[in-house]
């Protein structure tokens, strides 16, 4: 298994996760408005910056992941995600509400973890 890919997928996975803490603790970091204002980011600015890494590293990661094990569905399912991820930032929260927004984030975060786990899954059995 290619270095640069396992490097990849943990570092995608890790982006991932760190934005889903984000969307499911935003809120609550909100509600106590004296931690709030230190701590919560414009969610906007944040999903912005997250998917300037999020994109290429995952793409990086999960196309030479895929040349090694050539799972469509693997890859399909993190280019579901990056795209679900993107349509969250590109349409906001005014356009989508805030359920919208977070349903969307989340939904995209969780298809990308799952996609490189398979993704680092797949092309560790094709080396053993």
């Amino acid at each position: 298994m290619n270095r640069s890919q396992v490097l990849g997928d943990k570092f995608a996975i890790a982006l991932s996760v760190l934005c889903l803490l984000h969307c499911l603790i935003t809120p609550l970091v909100i509600i106590m408005p004296a931690i709030g204002g230190v701590i919560a980011l414009d969610h906007g600015q944040f999903h912005e910056f997250m998917l300037f890494f999020v994109v290429p590293v995952g793409l990086v990661a999960l196309g030479l992941g895929y040349r090694h094990h050539r799972s469509l569905v693997v890859l399909a399912g993190g280019l579901t995600g990056l795209s679900l991820l993107a349509l969250a930032v590109l349409l906001g929260h005014d356009s989508l509400g805030g359920n919208g927004e977070l349903i969307l984030s989340v939904s995209g975060s969780l298809m990308i973890v799952l996609a490189h786990i398979q993704n680092f899954r797949h092309s560790r059995r094709l080396t053993v």
